[in-house]
């Protein structure tokens, strides 16, 4: 008789173990369902209907120019603009100036109407067509780091303080107004925003001079 229960007990132990574990429904001895092991079981997420975005298809326009600015006799700055968007005339400019050591000094978004504002000075009509706004848009692009947007000195001896800059400081532009090796870049923004920057070694940054 005794014998006969000994063969019970595996049977016994069976009807009593656990189901939830078994079947990794959550309770004692179920896998956590965040565990590294069970992501890697879950299907790819459905991207079908995702619009991708991808910085380098976006990219309409290209521009690069190597200038001496932070250091007018070390090696040369990098001048860049690159032009984004569905559209020529529906994109956005990034400006950018990085030094030899790839540190960004300056960094400035043109819109398409920072660009575009200027035509109306060209036209010979009353309107532009769409043809001749792109053309334009597109020539501001490509001529903007020419030579002749550089200046040395950045600023004129004589020249007066500009009051109309807030936040450029009297000690900054005295200090740049005696450097005559400083170098000036200027570009225009809309119709008649004219401006210069210039490194300033006494700040470590990129100022607006005028």
């Amino acid at each position: 008789m005794r014998f006969s229960w000994l063969l019970l007990l595996p049977l016994l132990a069976a009807c009593n173990s656990n189901p939830s574990a078994e079947r990794g429904e959550p309770g004692f001895g179920a896998a956590d369902p965040e565990s590294p092991a069970d992501a890697t079981a879950l299907p790819a997420p459905d991207t079908a209907s995702t619009k991708a975005v991808s910085a380098v298809s976006d990219t309409l326009r290209t521009v690069r120019q190597k200038h001496n600015f932070s250091n007018p006799k070390g090696p040369a700055d990098l001048f860049k603009l690159v032009y984004r968007g569905p559209s020529i005339l529906d994109g956005t400019g990034e400006f950018t100036i990085t030094n030899p050591t790839g540190e960004v000094i300056f960094r400035e978004m043109l819109t398409e109407p920072d660009l575009e504002a200027a035509l109306v000075y060209e036209m010979k009509n009353p309107t532009a067509t769409r043809a001749e706004r792109e053309t334009y848009v597109l020539r501001r692009i490509d001529r903007f780091f020419v030579p002749s947007q550089f200046h040395t000195p950045a600023i004129d001896p004589n020249a007066a303080f500009p009051t109309g800059l807030e936040t450029l400081e009297r000690a900054t532009w005295d200090d740049l107004q005696h450097r005559p090796d400083a170098i000036g870049f200027d570009y225009l923004k809309g119709k008649e925003d004219r401006q210069r920057i210039a490194w300033s070694p006494l700040t470590k940054q990129v100022v607006r001079v005028q």
